[in-house]
């Protein structure tokens, strides 16, 4: 009886699918996910927030989430509040804790951001909030340059 060995998979772009738990205002693309046939632990995939754009305000549950800004530059408000605030752009990498309320923003009125995206779990958790959630006048303070 031969035993079964884990193998290579290769997902082509043609392959994402975008039949999984979404976020107003951006697009996400499984790429390795039980959905496509993959037995994984892991979540991986793609994140686009399109030019002026902005997601609403959610959190991912259990998952901790791991992001490498592939393209553009993207603000990010988490926080209770959304008093916090960070800039991420094109090869830094981005750390979500599990749990924690946030927001992205495309700031660029002619490019969108990209994410390369890594969960800790294989069955992606989005858990979405109304807008006034924050207030105001906390959604959006000034960022450090």
């Amino acid at each position: 009886m031969a035993s079964e060995r884990p193998s290579i998979c290769i997902v082509s772009p043609t392959e994402f699918d975008a039949g999984t738990a979404q976020t107003p205002g951006s697009l996400r693309l499984a790429a390795v996910a039980p959905q496509l046939g993959i037995d994984t632990a892991l979540w991986g995939g793609l994140f686009e927030v399109k030019p002026a754009a902005r997601t609403g305000i959610h959190h991912h549950g259990k998952q901790q989430t791991i992001a490498y800004v592939l393209a553009g530059i993207c603000e990010i408000r988490w926080g209770a509040r959304g008093e916090y605030g960070a800039r991420a752009k094109a090869g830094e990498f981005i750390h979500v804790p599990a749990f924690l309320l946030h927001m992205e923003s495309n700031p660029s009125d002619s490019e969108s951001f990209h994410w390369v995206v890594v969960r800790s779990t294989s069955t992606p958790i989005v858990v979405n909030f109304p807008d006034h959630t924050w207030p105001l006048n906390a959604r959006c303070p000034p960022l450090a340059s």
